[in-house]
């Protein structure tokens, strides 16, 4: 159903694809946007070992998108080197396909959206936090991408270390 990769040597392990998932500060996610066009968007986001969860408005472009289909990709890059020299990036990557759903559990929301912000503001307090998330709990909606095939690459320079 996915393609395999062309050039496997560059593959990264899935271990390394679940490391750098949980280490990126961002990631780019994909949808079927309006008229056709794809609907790339930077995003934080939270990964658990299992699941990828973003926050964002209860309407916009990603909703309207999501419920055209649910279908998506996820790019988060762990490394970007520019190397002048070789004209070339030294790069590490990681792609996510899967299925977007809304969070509807409330349990779920509340513990990821706390997980999130724990993980974009680790020296604040679990009251600052607290306060930050109940100041926009009513215009909140959690969404979880569900995935289906994850696959990593890196540059060759990288996998010769």
């Amino acid at each position: 159903m996915f393609r395999e990769m062309r050039r496997k040597k560059q593959a990264l392990k899935r271990s390394e694809c679940d490391d750098l998932l949980c280490r990126g500060s961002y990631g780019v996610l994909a949808l079927h946007g309006d008229v056709g066009y794809p609907y790339a968007i930077p995003l934080s986001y939270f990964y658990d070992g299992k699941n990828i969860y973003f926050h964002c408005a209860k309407s916009g472009h990603k909703l309207d998108a999501l419920q055209n289909s649910p279908k998506a990709s996820f790019c988060v890059v762990g490394k970007d080197q520019i190397v002048p020299e070789e004209y070339t990036t030294y790069f590490s990557s990681v792609i996510v396909f899967g299925k977007v759903y809304i969070v509807t559990d409330e349990q779920e929301k509340r513990r990821y959206i706390d997980k999130l912000a724990l993980k974009y503001a680790p020296n604040s307090s679990a009251a600052d936090r607290k306060r930050a998330v109940e100041r926009e709990w009513t215009h909140l909606c959690m969404l979880k991408l569900l995935p289906e095939h994850i696959t990593g690459k890196q540059a060759i320079e990288l996998t010769k270390r």
